[in-house]
């Protein structure tokens, strides 16, 4: 069986799923197999494995760091927030079906069977696990039942990392008083604490390193520096979604929903040096862009009322007749459209008129697509570039006179255009860096200013990049020796 170590945190956004993806490149460079596990993930960025099936995306960039295909196990049970009180229900990469807070919560123990077999199935296969929590083990209110931080570890012996954000402030109250909330036996597994995103002298800290030693008789593995690593984000908490000024030669502006899903979409978009894009939510901010993206979003209807009320919509339709570019992926190619139906109540029942700049109409039903796919977009002035990508959305949708936006592998068309308005479900369209070159160029020829001839890298070997630059940074900064012991003493003491 394999051995194991998880990472909690202090709370969200500790940083505890970027130590997990630099702990299963550590891990691989030293030779071992090696695969993530996060046992229920609260997310709204998710990927779709070859075979169909529906993961957190924080679990695909670990997968990736590992050196392994992205699988379903890693990450049983997903939860995607489809309002402020509900969440669709995903297990073993599954629509389970939709659940109030309150109803989850009284039925997900139910769901521990399907975790350890998950869990017992990859360990039987690799040689480290690399476990993630969510939030924090000493929410008081909800460990009797839990089955992410300290209720998995139980229940897969696991020894733990402790991991505090001093970026935000506060980080010895926080490690401290997590451990104090914590039972004995819980407090037993701790095998030390990290500090994440650490700027300046590190012997500065030393006196509260220390301190906190003492105060909770665990040993502080390291001081991990703040890093500007390029790794795909997961949720609304990602800095990268606070980016509201462009740092390029073109102007791009992404809508930022209240229910944004799939953001990492996007990416690529930023790491090209042309291409300045930054995230709006108010028509102020909106401005005048060279290109306006409508992104994905969990709950289509309620996000379009949203951008209705927010007067984006009037704001987006003054753009378009101006001729501005827009792009609609996904649940924003829905909202493009003239009409948007939802008979069954999958998600607002009742039909809305969408923005109507697309001739397509959009009816909802209980049948998720969830489908890898690569094509080829026919759409001027992008035409030939090759997309390799992936469908996750309810609905179905009819284009009614205008033109494809591409063609999938299998022959069938997606999307649609009409003039500068371009819609599409196919989810990651410039991770290959083929439709990015073609639009960073259009742009810029649009704004007459010269193109970049340099091709742009496919992410994957982009990313590649990163996942060594953070596993340096990290394997720099942690006791690594310690780390292993720990793992030895846990896992076969």
């Amino acid at each position: 069986m394999a051995r194991c170590i998880m990472v909690q945190g202090t709370m969200s956004g500790a940083g505890k799923s970027l130590l997990v993806t630099a702990l299963c490149r550590i891990f691989r460079q030293d030779g071992l197999r090696v695969v993530p596990f996060k046992s229920q993930n609260m997310a709204l960025n998710s990927y779709i494995t070859r075979d169909g099936l529906e993961m957190g995306r924080a679990q695909v960039a670990q997968a990736e760091a590992a050196g392994k295909e992205p699988d379903v196990r890693m990450n049983p049970i997903l939860l995607k927030p489809s309002s402020d009180t509900g969440s669709q229900l995903i297990v073993n990469g599954r629509v389970r079906g939709q659940y109030a807070a309150r109803d989850y919560f009284a039925m997900k123990k139910t769901l521990v069977p399907d975790i350890l077999q998950a869990y017992r199935s990859l360990a039987a296969e690799n040689d480290v696990i690399v476990i993630e929590g969510a939030g924090s083990p000493a929410e008081i209110n909800l460990k009797a039942d839990d089955i992410v931080n300290m209720g998995l570890a139980e229940m897969v012996d696991a020894p733990v990392l402790l991991v505090g954000d001093i970026d935000r402030g506060g980080v010895f109250a926080q490690l401290y008083g997590t451990v104090a909330l914590l039972e004995p036996r819980e407090q037993a597994r701790i095998v030390g604490t990290v500090i994440n995103k650490f700027r300046g002298d590190v012997s500065l800290l030393e006196p509260g390193l220390e301190m906190l030693r003492q105060k909770t008789g665990v040993p502080v593995l390291g001081v991990v520096p703040y890093g500007r690593w390029d790794i795909d984000d997961e949720d609304s908490l990602a800095p990268r979604l606070s980016h509201t000024r462009a740092e390029g030669a073109v102007d791009i502006a992404v809508i930022r929903l209240p229910r944004i899903s799939n953001f990492t979409d996007f990416a690529p978009l930023e790491s090209h040096p042309a291409l300045g894009v930054r995230y709006v939510n108010n028509p102020e901010q909106l401005g005048v862009p060279d290109l306006v993206i409508l992104p994905g979003t969990k709950n289509t209807m309620e996000d379009l009322l949203w951008l209705r009320e927010s007067g984006l919509e009037a704001a987006i339709r003054k753009l378009a007749a101006a001729n501005t570019p827009v792009l609609g992926v996904c649940g924003g190619y829905q909202m493009l459209g003239r009409t948007l139906s939802d008979p069954e109540g999958i998600e607002k029942q009742g039909t809305l008129a969408g923005l109507g700049l697309l001739p397509c109409e959009t009816v909802f039903n209980a049948q998720k697509t969830r489908t890898r796919m690569q094509a080829e977009v026919l759409a001027q002035p992008f035409a030939g570039a090759r997309l390799d990508g992936y469908e996750i959305h309810m609905g179905r949708t009819q284009r009614t006179g205008a033109e494809p936006f591409c063609r999938l592998q299998t022959g069938a068309e997606d999307g649609a255009v009409q003039g500068l308005v371009f819609g599409t479900y196919l989810h990651g369209l410039f991770d290959t860096g083929s439709l990015t070159d073609r639009l960073a160029a259009w742009l810029l020829e649009r704004k007459g200013l010269p193109a970049d001839s340099t091709p742009t890298r496919e992410r994957a070997a982009y990313k590649e990049e990163q996942y060594d630059q953070l596993a340096a940074q990290v394997r720099a900064a942690l006791d690594m020796p310690a780390i292993y012991r720990a793992m030895e003493a846990y896992n076969h003491g």
